[in-house]
C-alpha cells in the first residue's frame, strides 16, 4: 500500500466538504491499497504529472510516486480544474 500525503489545500477540502469526506477518503485509500481497482476512476491530466480520482461529483488531484500518493487538490468537479 502506498502512502498518502494531503497537502494542506487538500485537507481544506476535506473540511470544508465534511458530509462526503469519509466517502472520499475511503476513495483515496482504495486507490493506495490497489490501484487497478480504481483504474476506471482514474485519469491522467494533459499537460502535467498529475492525476484527477473521480469521488460522485467530487475530484481528487493527485500525483502518483512510486512508493507514496501526494494528494494537491479536493472539491467539486465544476471549479477544481480553476
Amino acid at each position: 500500500m502506498k502512502k498518502v500525503i494531503l497537502l494542506p489545500t487538500a485537507a481544506k477540502g476535506l473540511r470544508k466538504h465534511r458530509a462526503d469526506a469519509a466517502r472520499i477518503v475511503a476513495k483515496i485509500n482504495a486507490y493506495a491499497a490497489d490501484p487497478a481497482a480504481q483504474a476506471n476512476n482514474v485519469k491522467a491530466l494533459r499537460g502535467s504529472d498529475e492525476f484527477r480520482l473521480r469521488v460522485g461529483d467530487y475530484r481528487v488531484i493527485f500525483v502518483d510516486r512510486e512508493q507514496e500518493i501526494i494528494v494537491k487538490r479536493i472539491g467539486p468537479r465544476g471549479s477544481i480544474y480553476d
